[in-house]
């Protein structure tokens, strides 16, 4: 689907102060979505550093969720903060259990990172029972409305060859759901979930993207120092003054195995 060079062999704690506030906020909205009963068992797919893992420990119990993401540090972080939870180094691609083992299967910003979209979805289709939950939500690049979208803005406009998040899997307006549909998952509904965080300064919204988390995070790290200091001037001329707030908006998708 194209875009800037992955980059989640970073620690969990430089993913969490990149992405986590928001994470947080669309992990409820997303369980909500997904229809989570505390008798299910669920598997987070690409779980990251834990932020809907922990959603779900909430909601079934630590010993019913399962979790895989193919990053070192993230897999040794959800492991040490949720010891009950079984987590995996995994692929969404290749999932290392059997045909029906749980209720629901979701992946919260994930779909648009996966090698095969398609493959990883049916792959969740096939690891949960008959009429299970499939469920998924990927930013809204293409749209604008992400929570990076002013940054891609300000590092378009300063160099208008750069490749940004707007061409991945799932991420304009009803791609996710035809990744669904074509991963063969029935009774497919969509919503759109919306995460808003309150960045108190520009430095406590900009700090994060020179930890090196993501493709925003590599692309910044990327840059010689004046390259780097124009983008930041350039999204701090974006951006209201502060304090301001980012309404990042998720394209979300389920449907039945």
């Amino acid at each position: 689907m194209g875009g800037p060079p992955l980059s989640f062999a970073v620690s969990a704690d430089a993913y969490d102060r990149f992405m986590g506030k928001y994470s947080a906020r669309l992990a409820p909205q997303l369980a909500d979505f997904a229809g989570v009963l505390p008798e299910h068992r669920v598997i987070d797919v690409g779980c990251g550093p834990g932020a809907l893992t922990s959603e779900l420990v909430d909601r079934v119990g630590a010993t019913n969720v399962f979790a895989v993401d193919p990053s070192e540090p993230f897999v040794s972080a959800v492991r040490e903060r949720f010891p009950g939870v079984d987590v995996r180094l995994a692929a969404a691609e290749e999932l290392p259990f059997p045909d029906n083992a749980f209720d629901a299967a979701l992946a919260q910003l994930v779909v648009h990172f996966m090698s095969d979209p398609v493959a990883g979805l049916r792959e969740m289709a096939r690891v949960v029972r008959k009429d299970g939950v499939v469920a998924a939500c990927v930013w809204d690049h293409a749209g604008e409305h992400g929570p990076l979208s002013i940054f891609w803005k300000a590092a378009r406009e300063l160099d208008p060859s750069v490749g940004d998040e707007s061409r991945r899997a799932g991420a304009r307006a009803g791609h996710l759901a035809e990744l669904f549909v074509n991963a063969g998952l029935r009774s497919v509904e969509t919503t759109v979930l919306v995460a808003t965080v309150t960045h108190a300064s520009f430095e406590d919204w900009w700090m994060p993207f020179t930890l090196g988390v993501g493709p925003a995070g590599a692309y910044v790290v990327g840059l010689d120092v004046k390259r780097r200091a124009e983008l930041m001037e350039r999204c701090r001329e974006l951006l209201p003054p502060a304090p301001f707030d980012v309404a990042a908006r998720a394209w979300t998708a389920r449907g039945l195995a």
